[in-house]
């Protein structure tokens, strides 16, 4: 595969390291799906195939860490809804995996909104709603798209949860109910994980439990619980039963997250932020804004900005990115939340996430700065290869 290099740019590399935060009239080398080498004196091989993004601007290719792509179909009606094992309120065996369909349609717009990696979640039926995953956004088959799988435990509280089972006359039909759930969930892989250490011989161990497995990877600290919390005091009983059980947590949604913001912050915990452009679907989201995430990034917690697609299309992510920045959250806070901080979250950041030499070649040219609100994905790669020919087409300039 030749080397490829785009040249004349203004580069936001949202970098952590050495490699300066804006190269201007940079360049950007990468071969093999890798990138090589990113500044302004960079030797370009001369079997090189070279770009000349002369006043264009070139960002890290975008990531959604929270969103239902693929496995809530676009279009696709009952047929193409595999989110929701709402049979069983604590379905932690079930897998992302296995209901995503990378020919949704919405990977398309995501790609040209400049969007080439996502964290794919179940849905927030459940207490507990299965495993999650991070992909790339362009391809056939999933499993070849994976980056990093599992990447999480879904969980929910609030509203959702105690709807879909209270109708039922199930627990949990209350929020005491949603807390008990999870609890009891939690406790079973913790006491079936104990059997398994103090078997004496292994024909004494448990039978192998697909659920309690998957939440042992939580209890022993190598995955996060994710858990979609929008109301104040659900954050806080999110908050509060990570302290009990001693685990990791991302707090997803977060909409109430500036009436509790010092506790969050205290807290160290991520947050995935959104929907914030979209309906007050619901009571527990009648405030829902962009108070919390502007909020939180003024007191330093790190947060990625999501649409929650299909609540909100994916192809609004960078949308949502500069209407934050409007209602008052700095520029690169808003840039790094849709991309650096976004990885680091997902815990993909070794991979995507900024433009620095060993990294997946994941980028956007893009016609202007990407919060300008007429601005265009022109060109998006993965993992250096351009995936929307529009061009080609004739359909951009």
């Amino acid at each position: 595969m030749k080397p490829v290099a785009v040249k004349n740019a203004r580069i936001l590399t949202c970098g952590s390291g050495a490699i300066p935060k804006v190269i201007e009239k940079g360049t950007i080398l990468w071969a093999g799906g890798k990138i090589t080498a990113v500044g302004t004196d960079i030797e370009v091989p001369t079997d090189a195939t070279v770009f000349d993004a002369l006043d264009k601007v070139i960002t890290p290719g975008l990531i959604d860490i929270h969103c239902h792509i693929g496995i809530a179909e676009d279009g696709a009606g009952w047929a193409g809804q595999d989110g929701n094992e709402s049979t069983d309120p604590v379905t932690a065996e079930v897998r992302a995996l296995d209901g995503i369909n990378p020919k949704d349609v919405a990977f398309r717009d995501a790609v040209r909104a400049g969007i080439t990696c996502v964290q794919v979640d179940p849905g927030s039926a459940n207490i507990i709603g299965g495993e999650t995953l991070v992909m790339k956004t362009w391809g056939t088959v999933v499993d070849d798209l994976v980056i990093r799988r599992p990447s999480g435990l879904k969980a929910a509280l609030g509203e959702n949860p105690k709807r879909v089972y209270g109708t039922q006359r199930k627990m949990p039909a209350t929020r005491m109910g949603n807390a008990a759930v999870l609890r009891k969930a939690l406790t079973a892989a913790r006491d079936y994980l104990r059997k398994i250490e103090n078997a004496k011989e292994p024909d004494k161990a448990p039978d192998l439990n697909l659920r309690h497995e998957m939440i042992g990877r939580v209890l022993r600290k190598e995955i996060p619980l994710r858990v979609h919390c929008h109301r104040a005091d659900d954050i806080m009983t999110a908050i509060r039963i990570a302290r009990e059980f001693d685990i990791v947590i991302s707090i997803e949604h977060c909409t109430e997250g500036d009436l509790v913001g010092e506790y969050v912050r205290d807290s160290g915990y991520p947050v995935t932020l959104g929907p914030s452009l979209t309906d007050k679907s619901k009571l527990e989201v009648k405030d829902i804004g962009f108070a919390a995430p502007v909020a939180l990034s003024k007191l330093g917690v790190k947060l990625a900005i999501i649409t929650d697609h299909p609540v909100l299309p994916i192809q609004y992510l960078r949308i949502c990115a500069g209407l934050c920045v409007r209602e008052g959250m700095d520029e690169d806070t808003a840039l790094l939340a849709i991309t650096r901080h976004a990885a680091e979250i997902a815990g993909v950041a070794d991979r995507v996430g900024s433009l620095e030499p060993g990294k997946d070649a994941d980028l956007v040219i893009w016609s202007k700065d990407p919060f300008e609100y007429d601005a265009k994905a022109e060109r998006t790669f993965i993992d250096g290869e351009e995936v929307d020919h529009r061009r080609e087409r004739g359909e951009l300039l």
